[in-house]
């Protein structure tokens, strides 16, 4: 009883907790976020939950915080600023590569999007797999390589890379649909491109700059 009065606890989304995600959305949408749907979304995922118990009283701070395996919840305006970039749409079936803490899953997921999440390291595939469902949320879990993205499941109207990738993998390329949009920052590890890549046929692709970005690096393989 003591645990799951606990687990609760854990879980809980205040009237505290609901106010600072409206002046969250403020800050952004101060920073140039438009997406009314994205701004929607951030003001009702709590971020809250997505941190460890120590960095909690910064779950709403407008800044990235280290999650573990050296890689890190990712600041808000930039989950705002990617997500917009992919012009979401209720329904669309979208990837995302590099789960992570599993906060911009949870984001599209709000959004109506389904959602299909591949993630490297067990240790955090095994974390986020228990607690997104606990909120609500339930995209398709996958523990593998992001270079690889999911051939089996695809193609996808939507693409979305969390981690620095030195380049853009051909595989993603070949998952997206005609039409579909995929970001994702390349550069080397200290500093990014955002990178909005359009499929416009079958063989041809339209890329553009969309500003620089600092992103933990995309690693290859899985990790067991």
């Amino acid at each position: 009883m003591l645990a799951k009065l606990k687990n609760e606890r854990r879980l809980e989304d205040n009237y505290r907790h609901r106010g600072l995600r409206r002046k969250l959305v403020s800050e952004i949408q101060a920073k140039g976020i438009t997406d009314e749907n994205v701004l929607e979304a951030i003001g009702k995922v709590p971020r809250h939950l997505f941190m460890d118990s120590s960095f909690v009283q910064f779950a709403y701070r407008d800044k990235a915080f280290p999650i573990g395996k050296g890689q890190t919840i990712s600041q808000p305006y930039t989950v705002a600023f990617q997500t917009q970039l992919l012009e979401v749409k209720k329904f669309d079936k979208v990837l995302e590569v590099g789960t992570g803490s599993g906060y911009q899953a949870a984001v599209l997921c709000e959004m109506g999007a389904t959602v299909f999440t591949i993630e490297r390291h067990r240790e955090l595939y095994d974390k986020v797999r228990a607690l997104l469902p606990s909120i609500g949320y339930e995209p398709m879990f996958f523990h593998g390589d992001g270079y690889a993205g999911l051939p089996t499941y695809g193609p996808f109207d939507k693409i979305i890379v969390t981690a620095g990738a030195p380049y853009i993998p051909e595989a993603l390329l070949e998952q997206l649909k005609v039409g579909g949009r995929l970001v994702i920052p390349v550069g080397s590890q200290h500093r990014q491109e955002m990178k909005l890549v359009i499929r416009e046929s079958e063989n041809e692709y339209r890329t553009e700059d969309r500003g620089g970005f600092i992103f933990v690096p995309l690693v290859g393989g899985k990790s067991e």
